[in-house]
């Protein structure tokens, strides 16, 4: 089970009302979410936090959450952080894992690989975007904490058009070829079992199976060449999800963590950027033009 989180020092800043000062684009600046979604965050992950903010000093849930998201979205030290936020630098650790953890619980939640209806609109959107047929998702690996003595993860991911992940694997070293992490996938004994009605797109790193397509190495003719260059432009969601995961999680491109702590801040950091990318009919019942225009700003932009 789960320590409680360290107490602080001395009391906090309201951290909570601080937050009101602040216009949802402020926000988005030092959290990554506006007012809406870290709303949404603390109502989601109030039953796995709150039990640990009865005592006196203790940090509320909200203060949790934007401790946390502040971390995820400048990547500094704990200390820096916990300047910034007003509590000491062993608070916001024990903070950063507790909120990590949550959130990585609730993957198979915000991440799941298009099925039923959902075939059917992932099909269209990757036509729209390289007019390559019936595909369903892109496929591709990629680093997170690096080189130079410190913890190495090869994490693959799947994306639809629209960047959304639909599927990943936060496991492996650094060492471990792409090919073998999608060999061993729960995702490949299921489409290899169950054929997908679609296929995957994935660079030549990855083997060509019946739902697996990968660029022709050498194209022959000119209907190879058209199809390695549809290829190229739909398999680019996958390309554009890595950038853009890594721009909004600045933690995620120098993590000072050991392995499993770092593979908990990743996967909080997939879920959030699901949460973050959802569609802009999320915000149907918003009844400001503020509020939709955020929207559309972070689900494609």
């Amino acid at each position: 089970a789960l320590g409680p989180i360290a107490s602080i020092e001395h009391k906090p800043k309201l951290i909570s009302c601080n937050r009101c000062q602040y216009t949802t684009e402020e926000l988005y600046v030092r959290f990554r979410f506006g007012k809406a979604d870290i709303e949404y965050l603390v109502n989601l992950l109030r039953p796995k936090l709150q039990h640990r903010t009865q005592r006196s000093h203790s940090l509320s849930v909200e203060d949790q959450i934007l401790i946390a998201l502040r971390f995820y979205a400048c990547g500094t030290f704990y200390q820096v952080v916990g300047d910034y936020m007003g509590v000491v630098k062993s608070a916001v650790c024990d903070v950063v894992r507790d909120v990590s953890i949550a959130l990585a619980s609730l993957v198979n939640e915000f991440v799941s690989f298009p099925k039923d209806n959902q075939i059917d609109q992932a099909k269209r959107s990757f036509f729209l975007l390289g007019n390559m047929p019936n595909t369903i998702g892109a496929i591709d690996c990629t680093h997170f904490i690096n080189r130079k003595g410190r913890h190495s993860i090869n994490v693959q991911l799947v994306c639809d058009a629209d960047l959304i992940i639909t599927n990943c694997v936060v496991k492996w070293p650094g060492s471990v070829h792409d090919a073998r992490i999608l060999r061993e996938s729960t995702l490949y004994r299921d489409l290899q079992t169950n054929r997908p009605d679609g296929i995957i797109l994935g660079d030549s790193a990855y083997p060509l199976l019946p739902w697996l397509m990968t660029p022709f190495l050498t194209a022959n003719t000119p209907a190879q060449a058209r199809f390695n260059t549809a290829h190229c432009r739909a398999r680019c969601a996958i390309e554009r999800l890595n950038g853009t995961f890594k721009r909004r999680f600045a933690c995620l491109n120098y993590l000072r963590a050991e392995p499993q702590k770092a593979c908990n801040i990743t996967l909080a950091c997939i879920v959030l950027h699901n949460i973050a990318t959802k569609p802009p009919a999320f915000y149907q019942n918003e009844q400001t033009g503020r509020a939709t225009r955020d929207a559309i700003v972070r689900h494609y932009f």
